[in-house]
């Protein structure tokens, strides 16, 4: 259902509380942080955040916002892939969420070396990366579609361990285009399509030749991403998962 804002408003010159009249317009915050927005104002913020995106990738905030504008075909048929499958399913109805006061951070690290879990953590600890970074939504007008888009923002570092890439922006490139095949994201495409423009010609070339192909063929081959309850998968060896979901080793 829709919950409507819930702060405090004087009465309106009609004896109407600002919060009836907010109802009357249409708008609504449909969970915490949620900003409504109209198609226009959407087209506005997309425009906006691709331009400073695009000058400067590692602007992460207009990244973010970037997806969700863009993301109103994308994200049902995300949703819709994870109803359709008993993981995904409960991974809708229990709604985990990896953060730092999820994550049992030194059992993570006791784990054998190749476990997902061990291998997670060490991806975090050379990259200097935490999940808590990851911004929550706010411009998707869908409570459920905003946790797929949540979901999927929180499982990004765990496709830098299951593909072996590191965060720089080689390492990005490849990842948005693997994403790009899996989920369809519009956010995900302009980034494997525009990323490679700050590459050295030695790092096009090992992109194109190499990297780019295997990210392509492991993305359709893989099963959707977001059907895996990783959480429940720390223990299992990283390669062991990569079979499962479809993911080709590493060039």
């Amino acid at each position: 259902g829709r919950a409507c804002l819930s702060r405090a408003e004087p009465p309106a010159r009609d004896g109407r509380s600002g919060e009836e009249e907010e109802e009357e317009e249409g708008c609504y915050q449909l969970y915490p942080g949620h900003i409504p927005t109209s198609p226009l104002q959407k087209a506005l913020l997309a425009a906006g955040s691709a331009f400073m995106a695009l000058c400067d990738p590692y602007r992460h905030d207009m990244v973010a916002v970037l997806g969700e504008t863009t993301g109103c075909l994308a994200l049902p048929n995300l949703r819709d892939k994870m109803k359709h499958h008993p993981e995904g399913y409960r991974i809708l109805q229990e709604r985990p969420r990896i953060r730092l006061s999820t994550l049992d951070m030194s059992k993570l690290r006791g784990l054998p070396d190749g476990s997902l879990g061990r291998e997670y953590v060490r991806f975090l600890e050379d990259n200097k990366v935490s999940p808590d970074t990851r911004m929550p939504p706010k411009f998707v007008d869908d409570e459920e579609l905003a946790y797929v888009i949540q979901r999927y923002r929180e499982v990004h570092d765990l496709m830098h361990t299951l593909l072996g890439m590191p965060t720089n922006m080689l390492g990005e490139v490849v990842v948005k285009w693997f994403e790009a095949v899996q989920t369809g994201l519009p956010m995900c495409v302009l980034g494997a399509a525009f990323g490679p423009v700050r590459l050295s010609a030695r790092k096009l070339q090992v992109l194109a030749t190499d990297l780019v192909p295997w990210a392509i063929r492991s993305g359709r081959n893989a099963s959707c991403i977001l059907n895996v309850y990783y959480e429940q998968r720390w223990e299992q060896p990283v390669e062991s998962l990569r079979k499962e979901i479809g993911i080709f080793p590493p060039p």
